[in-house]
């Protein structure tokens, strides 16, 4: 799944790029834009919410204002209380991607008063299952 992403004016830093921290922001973006598309529903409504508890980032490539990003998106765990997705995100260059970044984002559910962990709701399980994929043999 590849899930739009524009870059902001405010994005890029002091040295004309986009700041190392912003990546994470287009991961955040394009998981949670994709689960409320996919689930039909305002995630934030939901008894559980996904709080993140683990990322990762590495850069490959440099970004800046104004490019038009695609964030690639998998699911490589789905567990009881926990999604791991696997990341990329690529510079559009006319009809071509080109690789910037790749990383990991685990998204733990609790219950959204006592913050205590929960099976993923069946609304975001349900969309999540159409993003896993098997894992590497080798």
């Amino acid at each position: 799944m590849l899930w739009p992403v524009p870059t902001r004016w405010a994005d890029n830093d002091h040295y004309g790029h986009v700041n190392n921290v912003t990546y994470y922001s287009y991961f955040d973006t394009a998981v949670n834009a994709w689960l409320i598309h996919a689930t039909g529903t305002d995630i934030r409504d939901l008894a559980a919410i996904g709080l993140v508890a683990q990322t990762s980032c590495q850069f490959l490539g440099s970004l800046s204002f104004p490019d038009q990003l695609r964030v690639g998106l998998r699911i490589s765990r789905l567990g009881r209380s926990s999604i791991t997705y696997e990341l990329a995100i690529f510079r559009e260059d006319g009809d071509a991607l080109e690789l910037a970044a790749t990383g990991g984002f685990v998204h733990v559910y609790v219950d959204s008063e006592t913050r205590r962990s929960v099976e993923i709701p069946a609304v975001i399980r349900e969309a999540a299952a159409a993003l896993v994929v098997a894992p590497a043999t080798g």
